[in-house]
């Protein structure tokens, strides 16, 4: 009799961070014998009675990103009738409560004390006795993942002394990085965390409540784990962090800082040093603050194996919006930031994002926004509206500007994005790059770009042909950029390519 492959289905809502965290949980239950799947859950799909299982990895960046949690918890249950719940991330650990009461089925564990997702399946093996999956059992199950994650049961799944090594689901330090992997099911390139948390208090912004005070990695488990991935045959690594201006750790045993004034190791610093000690894995950067680009952040920057592709968290151009925020810098080093980087590498794509309708922000203000969008020429923003969260000091700000208003900035913003990023694509067309081939189940050839245009890849495909998605996936590629989408509105594809090196 053939051993029935216990089944689990991953969801993932919200940021890079989310997104590595997930694919780690998934990596250890693959380990541990179990079958994965992280496609998104559809509306149209039929019932799937085989998982028993779903893990759903939350955000709660905005009022409309939680609603879409709950939205995705609630197909969930319909779509998996006999699988358990885990909701994790950062919206189950500010509103535990409301997740819970969703379903009897579902078992809430704060974003923060998401590493005992590491120790699970070893738990689950025990108690399912190699693999044996009881039938209709998700209730129980359910019920056992509740006991465990209160912190109040280490032997919800078996007697004490079978269970010692399983850690309570309580936020530890130590566990914050526990979440890593070399191995990515639905991602073509490597990610990885190094910094975790927040130690500014943005007005808008909850996720130093969800998340904690800033932690980082310290530098020589970093450089452990890109050596790692580089060994395992990846060829690009994205940094991520929440707040990656303050990484921050000890000096490591025989390194300096690159200022010799300063006795902890930064971001600079660790950057360098990962570039030291590696062969010919490149770095892509998640997102930075516009006032850490300085001189010294540039100088390792220009480095050929950093990918010529920057993300600004900018969110106003305004100096008034700007301090009422409480972010850390002026619009004037927006400005030069956007500059610098542009001095270190040739023709870079550089993204920012944007919020509008701040409480208080006059057309004035959004009209200093325009004006810093129009210098900085970015290649793309992601314009979203204000989005008031509880317990921030903004939400109960007074002068909220009307939703309708914060919408036309929006559009306004978006359709500045979409002709400046046409105008990019169209000044890389002729031009050859290194690319990383998409993981995808599909007829159609995609690739990431060195400077991160996602591009079609101009080809027929038959089933004869070597260059396929599976074939290919996750495989560095040379490509010559063809032509641009028209238009600009396609959300998925910047525009065509062909290969020229593979």
């Amino acid at each position: 009799m053939v051993k029935k492959i216990p089944q689990i289905h991953f969801e993932t809502l919200g940021c890079k961070l989310n997104q590595i965290e997930t694919e780690s949980v998934a990596h250890y239950f693959i380990e541990a014998g179990y079958a994965c799947t992280m496609k998104p859950v559809l509306a149209t799909q039929k019932v799937n009675n085989q998982v028993f299982l779903c893990v759903i990895n939350t955000c709660t960046v905005t009022s409309k990103a939680e609603q879409k949690c709950r939205r995705v918890i609630r197909l969930l249950i319909e779509k998996y009738p006999f699988a358990a719940i885990i909701v994790t991330g950062c919206y189950a650990q500010l509103d535990a409560d409301i997740l819970s009461k969703m379903d009897t089925r579902i078992a809430v564990l704060g974003g923060q004390s998401k590493g005992i997702l590491a120790s699970l399946p070893k738990t689950l093996n025990l108690w399912f006795e190699n693999n044996t999956i009881p039938k209709y059992e998700s209730l129980p199950l359910a019920s056992k993942l509740r006991l465990l994650f209160s912190g109040t049961a280490e032997n919800a799944f078996g007697e004490q002394n079978k269970l010692k090594a399983i850690p309570k689901a309580i936020a530890h330090p130590e566990d914050t990085f526990k979440l890593s992997t070399t191995t990515f099911l639905t991602h073509s390139r490597a990610s990885i965390k190094i910094q975790d948390g927040c130690n500014n208090k943005c007005a808008y912004c909850r996720i130093c409540f969800a998340r904690g005070p800033s932690v980082s990695l310290e530098a020589e488990t970093v450089l452990e784990r890109v050596q790692k991935l580089e060994k395992a045959g990846h060829h690009e690594v994205v940094i991520t962090g929440v707040n990656l201006t303050q990484y921050k750790v000890p000096v490591p045993k025989g390194c300096k800082p690159l200022s010799s004034n300063r006795s902890v190791f930064d971001f600079a610093d660790l950057l360098q040093l990962l570039l030291d000690n590696t062969n010919s894995i490149k770095f892509r950067i998640s997102s930075l603050y516009p006032e850490r680009v300085d001189a010294q952040m540039c100088s390792v920057l220009s480095h050929k194996r950093i990918q010529p592709h920057f993300h600004l968290s900018v969110q106003s151009g305004s100096d008034i919006i700007l301090r009422a925020m409480h972010r850390p810098y002026k619009a004037e080093q927006i400005i030069q930031a956007v500059r610098q980087l542009r001095k270190v590498k040739e023709n870079p794509f550089i993204a920012c994002d944007i919020i509008t309708g701040f409480p208080g922000e006059t057309k004035k203000d959004f009209d200093q926004t325009l004006s810093m969008v129009k210098i900085c020429k970015f290649s793309w923003i992601h314009a979203f509206p204000f989005s008031p969260r509880p317990g921030t000091e903004a939400y109960s700000m007074g002068n909220q500007i009307p939703k309708e208003i914060a919408k036309e900035r929006v559009q306004e913003l978006t359709k500045i994005a979409i002709k400046n990023k046409e105008e990019y694509v169209k000044s890389c067309i002729g031009k050859d790059v290194s690319a990383i081939v998409e993981k995808r189940q599909s007829r159609h050839l995609r690739v990431v770009t060195e400077n991160f245009l996602h591009l079609l890849v101009s080809i027929p495909f038959d089933k004869s042909n070597e260059l396929t998605p599976l074939s290919l996936g996750g495989k560095q590629v040379s490509v010559k950029i063809t032509d641009t989408i028209k238009n600009g509105n396609n959300k998925e594809i910047d525009g065509y390519c062909q290969i020229t090196v593979k």
